[in-house]
C-alpha cells in the first residue's frame, strides 16, 4: 500500500475518532468526581493550610573584620570569627520554626531529654533528667504550650548521636568564638578594652519566641509600661575553654580590671544550689519589646525580666602578666534586671 493510500485511509477515520474523543470528554466530565469541583469555604480553607512548620538544617563559619559604632568617637570590635572547633565549620544545627495554634504543644528547652526519658532511654534517676520530664511533657507532647499566632524558633541538632548518652546529646553543637580586639577611638586616641578573646565550647537548647499578643501592654513592677507582644530568648551553653587579656573595661558596672590576662576560662553550672534542671550549662533568659520608661517618660526598647545564671572557673588569673593564682565563682546570677535604651 503506498503512503497515499494510507493516508486516504485515514482521513476516512478521523470523524469518528472525533466523535469518540467528544463522547469519553462528556463522559469523564459527568463521573462523579466531577461533583467536587466546588468553591471552599473559610473552614475548608482552613484545613489545607499548612500545619508542620519549617526545618532548617544548617553549617556555616562567619567572619568580620570590623564591626563599628561611632558616635562622636568609635567603639570598634575587630577581626570576629564565629567557627567549629579548631576554626573548623559550625555544623550539624538545626532550626525548627512554627507558628503555634492555641495550645499548642511546640519543641522547646530539653524537651527532647523528656523525650528520651519516657521511652525509657535515659536513667529518670538522674535529677536534671527527672525535671526535665516533669517540665517538658505537656498535653500528651514535649516542649511548651504557646498561644495562637506565636512564632517559634527552637535551636537544637540535627543528629544527637547515641540517644542513650547525654553527653552525646550535651556536646553535639561545637563552637568557637574568636575576636583579635575590641578599641574604642576617640580625639585622645585609641584604647584598648579587650583583646586576644577565644572561647570554646557547646551550645544546648536555644530558643527565641515571638509572643503575638497583638497591642497589648503591661506594666513591670518598676512602673515601665511594655508592650505584650515581645521577643523572648532562652538559650544554655557551656564554654570549656577561653581565653583573653582583659586591658581596660567595666563588666555590668561592678568590675573594672586593667592589664589582667585570663587563660583556661571555663562557664558552666555544676556547682551550688541552682544546678537543678541546667544539665551542667550556663543559662540566660531575656525579654525584649518596646516600651515607656516610668522613670523618664522616654519611648525605647526594653529589655525585662533578665536572668543569668552560671559558675565560672578561672584557673590562671595574671595581673600585669604574673599569676596571681586562680578565680572562681559559684551561683553567679544577674536577676530582677530590667533595662530601658533609648537615643539621647
Amino acid at each position: 500500500m503506498t503512503r497515499r493510500n494510507a493516508c486516504k485511509r485515514l482521513e476516512r477515520f478521523k470523524p469518528a475518532l472525533c466523535r469518540f474523543f467528544t463522547l469519553s470528554l462528556t463522559a469523564s466530565l459527568s463521573l462523579p468526581v466531577m461533583a467536587d469541583f466546588r468553591p471552599l469555604d473559610d473552614s475548608s480553607l482552613g484545613n489545607v493550610t499548612g500545619q508542620t512548620g519549617v526545618t532548617i538544617e544548617m553549617e556555616t563559619k562567619i567572619e568580620m573584620d570590623r564591626l563599628s559604632w561611632t558616635d562622636e568617637g568609635s567603639l570598634n570590635v575587630n577581626g570576629i570569627r564565629l567557627s567549629g572547633h579548631n576554626d573548623t565549620v559550625l555544623d550539624n544545627l538545626k532550626l525548627t520554626l512554627d507558628i503555634a495554634g492555641q495550645d499548642e504543644v511546640l519543641e522547646y528547652g530539653f524537651s527532647e531529654i523528656a523525650r528520651r526519658a519516657n521511652a525509657g532511654l535515659l536513667d529518670v534517676s538522674n535529677p536534671d533528667v527527672a525535671d526535665a520530664l516533669a517540665r517538658y511533657a505537656v498535653g500528651g507532647g514535649y516542649g511548651k504550650q504557646f498561644d495562637s499566632g506565636d512564632l517559634v524558633i527552637h535551636l537544637g541538632a540535627t543528629d544527637y548521636g547515641n540517644p542513650a548518652s547525654l553527653d552525646d546529646y550535651l556536646q553535639a553543637v561545637d563552637f568557637e568564638l574568636a575576636v583579635d580586639s575590641i578599641e574604642a577611638t576617640g580625639s585622645g586616641g585609641t584604647a584598648s578594652l579587650f583583646s586576644n578573646v577565644m572561647l570554646q565550647g557547646y551550645i544546648g537548647p536555644t530558643d527565641l519566641v515571638i509572643r503575638n499578643q497583638g497591642n497589648n501592654t503591661r506594666t513591670l513592677a518598676n512602673g515601665n509600661v511594655v508592650s505584650g507582644s515581645e521577643l523572648q530568648l532562652d538559650t544554655h551553653f557551656e564554654i570549656t575553654d577561653g581565653s583573653l587579656d582583659w586591658d581596660a573595661a567595666d563588666v555590668i558596672l561592678l568590675f573594672n580590671f586593667a592589664a589582667v590576662g585570663i587563660e583556661g576560662l571555663q562557664i558552666h553550672n555544676r556547682r551550688g544550689d541552682d544546678t537543678l534542671g541546667h544539665f551542667g550549662m550556663a543559662s540566660a533568659t531575656a525579654k525584649l519589646s518596646r516600651g515607656t520608661s516610668a522613670a523618664s517618660g522616654k519611648e525605647g526598647l526594653s529589655i525585662h525580666e533578665v536572668d543569668f545564671r552560671a559558675d565560672i572557673d578561672m584557673p590562671v588569673f595574671k595581673v600585669g602578666g604574673t599569676s596571681i593564682g586562680s578565680v572562681q565563682f559559684t551561683d553567679f546570677a544577674i536577676k530582677n534586671t530590667t533595662m530601658m535604651v533609648y537615643g539621647h
